[in-house]
């Protein structure tokens, strides 16, 4: 019996070994594994437990003679049953008598109607002296077996196993490190080639660079932290257009430039009838992205009702229309960017904590324009070249004014040095661009920004209108004439619906914006 038995075991450990040398898919190789054991020396319930990365728990890997469901149970904390004494003190376990061992949990249920004795052996899944995981397997019959020979044999099975997971541990890091040559080289392509990429090379946006080429292959939810106009909207774009969803769609939406009530049906979609003026069914934003990315930026500006509903399209990805009960699933990347500093708002209860939590996967702090000064002169030439395709006009500023923009501290970031590009674009007369312009425009650029910060070598403006003063009278002016309705207005003036709310954040407009178009709608209904 016993050379009978051991010429058993040599063909089971040749069979094992033959899956090893073949193996593609770990959770294939490791069911053939336990397959293998049980048809050859009758270990039933034969499973591998391993460490779950994302969750640090013991999760089943692969299995035989269970049941999907049953498998699916077999979840443990590191200390918890005869698998997490293993596990933790990486040495073998016997249970002669499963009935009469207190740790053993079963914990898959799968040993309920058994009525003869199961003997239950466990071995530690080792790889350089540290513990992997655990092969568990019942003996349906215990008195004709030598448990301690089959532990023993055991032992030699988990080593295989081990090298199946170092294979495949292997193997996964180099297909990690190919997605990122691949995402890597698609950038550069994207560069040689006119495609969306960031201008700079600071160390600071190298970084960047580094982190976008990183995340842009997953699935994970991006967090873009920086202050307005630092390029947060282009790097969104870039990191859609690095990963597999690339020919799907990427959906952009301001949060902070659509009115509160008409948010949630801007998002979500909404039903015919489901409000005053709803006249038929539309599809919400993230219905457009299905497949695709959504990117929402200024996120914390959304109300926290829209907050619960956002955290559960991250949680379940699914949702329902304004004025309908029937749930819709989309498969979305959620992209975010904010200038606000979240954990404030969660201290303030402005923002859900978990949502934050599930927004604040990976972060990226996107620099402002004054931390990578070493930037300005590509971005300045990046910023000509495009004025002289749109408009036709070649510009050069003058050594001057070039000394002037490099003392400036840029409070507007990269969209300040592009309006202030595009003005001079607009106003100069000639082709060079000296210091008393960029002086005038410079000052007239600062004033829309609102802040505090001084011009160029002390560049100071008379009392005359500014543009500011005069681009917010046009803003009024298109509001009015297109009904105070966003989109409306941007058609009047040239520009995008994106280019309008940020012009009405702007300018503080947002709340008349909103208080005018339900005055003009009440009186219209009124007539």
């Amino acid at each position: 019996m016993t050379t009978h038995l051991t010429q058993l075991k040599l063909q089971t450990l040749m069979a094992i070994n033959h899956v090893v040398g073949k193996a593609l898919e770990l959770d294939m190789a490791l069911g053939e594994v336990l397959t293998i054991l049980s048809e050859n020396l009758s270990m039933e319930r034969a499973t591998v437990t391993l460490v779950d990365r994302t969750t640090g728990q013991l999760v089943i890997a692969a299995s035989h003679g269970l049941s999907p469901e049953e498998r699916a149970r077999g979840v443990y904390r590191l200390d918890e049953g005869v698998t997490g004494r293993i596990f933790q003190t990486a040495k073998p376990y016997i249970v002669p008598d499963i009935r009469k061992e207190p740790l053993f949990l079963d914990r898959t249920g799968s040993r309920g109607i058994e009525r003869d004795k199961i003997a239950f052996l466990g071995v530690p899944v080792m790889l350089h002296g540290e513990p992997l995981g655990v092969l568990n397997v019942d003996r349906l019959f215990g008195d004709a077996v030598d448990l301690d020979e089959d532990v023993e044999f055991l032992a030699v099975v988990a080593t295989l196993v081990a090298h199946l997971v170092s294979l495949r541990d292997e193997f996964e890091q180099r297909l990690e490190h190919l997605e990122r040559e691949n995402v890597s080289l698609k950038y550069r392509l994207s560069r040689e080639s006119s495609g969306p990429y960031i201008i700079g090379q600071s160390p600071v946006m190298q970084d960047v660079e580094r982190l976008m080429e990183r995340v842009a292959p997953t699935r994970a939810t991006v967090l873009l932290l920086g202050e307005s106009g630092t390029g947060k909207t282009l790097i969104a774009r870039i990191i859609h257009d690095l990963s597999g969803r690339k020919n799907q769609p990427f959906v952009k939406v301001n949060c902070a430039a659509i009115p509160e009530n008409l948010l949630e049906a801007e998002l979500f979609g909404h039903e015919k009838g489901a409000f005053s003026g709803a006249v038929g069914i539309r599809a919400g934003r993230f219905e457009e992205a299905n497949r695709g990315s959504i990117f929402l930026d200024e996120v914390g500006e959304l109300p926290l009702g829209i907050q619960a509903k956002l955290l559960r399209v991250i949680q379940e990805r699914e949702f329902e229309r304004l004025g309908s009960n029937q749930t819709r699933s989309v498969d979305v990347r959620i992209l975010t960017a904010t200038n606000r500093r979240l954990e404030e708002l969660v201290e303030q209860g402005r923002f859900r904590e978990d949502l934050y939590y599930r927004l604040n996967v990976f972060p990226i702090r996107v620099p402002s324009l004054r931390e990578r000064k070493e930037d300005l002169e590509l971005l300045i030439n990046h910023f000509l070249r495009k004025v002289a395709r749109e408009y036709g006009r070649k510009l050069h500023f003058t050594s001057e004014a070039l000394a002037a923009l490099k003392t400036y501290d840029w409070p507007g970031n990269v969209r300040e040095l592009e309006n202030m590009v595009e003005r001079l674009a607009i106003m100069a007369v000639g082709e060079t661009v000296g210091l008393e312009l960029l002086r005038t425009q410079m000052a007239v650029g600062r004033d829309a920004e609102g802040g505090a910060s001084a011009a160029p070598s002390t560049a100071k403006v008379g009392r005359r209108p500014s543009l500011r003063e005069m681009e917010k009278q046009e803003v009024l002016a298109a509001l009015r004439e297109g009904e105070w309705v966003i989109a409306r207005a941007a058609r009047i003036l040239g520009i995008t619906p994106r280019q309008m709310g940020y012009r009405v954040m702007r300018h503080g407009l947002s709340r008349m914006v909103a208080v005018e178009r339900a005055q003009f709608q009440g009186a219209k209904r009124g007539e």
